[in-house]
């Protein structure tokens, strides 16, 4: 089991950004695809109510599988978002939703982006592309994600630590929307 430790911030420029990283000398992974995600629970959130996830995800050709939790012991959040997160790739993401269902679990939400990939071989820089807004996360050890933040102008005031869920639910209460997913489509319907 690995400790996912990430913080996530908002982007102005998609260009600007870029640039910053090319100058902080990292090299793009995998070029702007899009991702949808399908997040699994019980109908009535016991999941969410342990603050874990269940996402069959598609992005870049591939359909990975991922549960995150909190971690047993240590911070859950601090200036940095931890989990611990399981993943593993699978054939046919369709498939897996099925039996999911035969499981008893419904879709609980849906989320859209268009991501692109960068590394400095060090850490990892996601460029997400949101119908909420474009956003980035820094994904290393907690120094890592400090360093990485001030050589791009990320003040530590800016880190975000909520998932793109939360955020929607943020969105949608600034914004008065009766939007159910965070996708293109319904967010532009709703808007």
């Amino acid at each position: 089991m690995a400790i996912e430790t990430e913080i996530k911030f908002r982007v102005a420029s998609v260009g600007e950004l870029v640039l910053q990283l090319r100058q902080a000398r990292f090299r793009q992974q995998t070029p702007r695809s899009f991702e949808s995600n399908v997040l699994y629970d019980t109908p009535d959130r016991k999941m969410r109510a342990r603050t874990e996830i269940l996402r069959i995800r598609s992005y870049a050709g591939k359909w990975t599988v991922t549960h995150k939790r909190l971690p047993d012991v240590g911070p859950g959040e601090d200036a940095h978002k931890h989990r611990v997160e399981t993943e593993t790739e699978v054939a046919d993401g369709e498939v897996m939703a099925q039996v999911f269902k035969s499981l008893g679990l419904v879709e609980a939400f849906r989320y859209e982006k268009w991501r692109s990939e960068w590394t400095d071989d060090e850490g990892h820089c996601v460029i997400d592309e949101t119908p909420i807004g474009d956003y980035a996360e820094l994904e290393g050890s907690p120094e890592w994600i400090d360093r990485t933040a001030a050589r791009i102008g990320v003040d530590r005031a800016d880190y975000i630590t909520l998932s793109y869920g939360r955020l929607f639910e943020q969105w949608r209460e600034e914004h008065h929307s009766d939007a159910n997913d965070l996708t293109f489509e319904a967010v532009s319907i709703a808007h």
